[in-house]
């Protein structure tokens, strides 16, 4: 067992094959760098790639306006939650809508003509979120994603699903590349004309068949202790989510705008993707833990149940390791030469 600092400074035991990112104080400091603060309006270059510690209120009237490809939110839910010392107390929905409406109608002047925005949400501030978007941008799709994480309820049933809304300004022109969001399921029964199978693929490890994602995700594992993605951020998002988001609804090279960053999964995902990002966090705690993720990034770019251009079922990750081996192996033998003779 190992004791480590928490995000907010106190003492935790952590097992040893424990992942979880920490920071140490003598990273602090140096991270602390990696932060900005926005004072003044400023234009795309002011913004672009930069993680922003300051309350979102101070930073909006400083961005430029309509600079953003795809706008990912995930503000606080409508649940009383103690965010490193920052709390959020739940409330009725009046004023939940009234608290969504002080920010989600200046973070949209933010996306471009032809962007996409998605806002997460529970079942209990779902409506609310619905009601303020569908008023100021148009409701494409509902998306509902299974998180298995979390104990049972003993007077209700367990909430295991999540609300993304997505919506876009144009209802014709805005980018959405399914091509690239595509799922790599098992088959189940088989079926194949002539012998031959019928839009499915058969392996040494099984049959699978590449399909179009619906708008329920039932393959998305929540950050735990082994993965190294996770952090000590309560309600933090899975990589493997944003990164459908971000691969469907932002062109490489585009930006990715994120208003409530949290411990930075949003642009660690675009930066990972080859897209730009920018977003904005209020907890000190939750930056720091952001530019050193983007750090990260640099060296390792992979996202947990997305590998060779797909996204897998849950606990396939020792297939996808040995289909990337064998990949890795048939491009070593392809690209070796025999020595010529002379």
């Amino acid at each position: 067992m190992e004791v480590q600092k928490t995000i907010e400074g106190q003492s935790k035991i952590r097992a040893e094959r424990n992942r979880t990112i920490t920071i140490s104080n003598d990273e602090r400091r140096s991270l602390m760098e990696q932060l900005s603060v926005l004072e003044k309006p400023c234009n795309l270059t002011g913004v672009i790639d930069k993680t922003f510690h300051q309350d979102l209120f101070s930073a909006l009237d400083f961005m430029p306006t309509a600079f953003a490809d795809l706008i990912v939110v995930d503000p606080p839910y409508n649940l009383s939650k103690d965010f490193a010392g920052l709390k959020f107390k739940a409330t009725d929905e009046d004023s939940y809508m009234k608290y969504v409406r002080s920010w989600l109608p200046a973070v949209l002047r933010l996306l471009k003509p032809t962007g996409s925005i998605y806002v997460c949400c529970d079942w209990n501030s779902s409506n609310c979120i619905y009601t303020v978007l569908k008023d100021l941008a148009i409701i494409k799709n509902r998306i509902t994603w299974q998180r298995e994480k979390g104990r049972g309820a003993k007077t209700n049933w367990k909430n295991s699903m999540e609300d993304i809304w997505f919506a876009v300004l144009d209802e014709k022109d805005y980018y959405f590349d399914v091509e690239s969001v595509k799922q790599k399921r098992r088959v189940i029964a088989p079926y194949k004309i002539d012998g031959k199978p019928k839009d499915w693929e058969e392996t040494a490890e099984g049959n699978f068949r590449l399909t179009y994602p619906s708008n329920f995700w039932d393959d998305i594992s929540i950050p735990y202790w082994s993965m190294p993605e996770n952090t000590d951020h309560p309600t933090q998002k899975p990589e493997k989510l944003i990164a459908k988001l971000v691969l469907a609804s932002c062109p490489p090279g585009g930006i990715v705008f994120d208003p409530f960053l949290g411990s930075g999964t949003t642009s660690v995902v675009a930066k990972k993707l080859g897209r730009h990002f920018c977003g904005v966090e209020i907890n000190e705690c939750y930056a720091l833990l952001a530019a050193k993720r983007l750090l990260m990034a640099e060296t390792n770019t992979e996202i947990q149940g997305y590998s060779d251009g797909v996204f897998w079922e849950r606990n396939t990750l020792n297939l996808q390791k040995k289909q990337n081996t064998k990949k890795t192996k048939n491009q070593a033998n392809q690209s070796y030469q025999q020595p010529r003779l002379f």
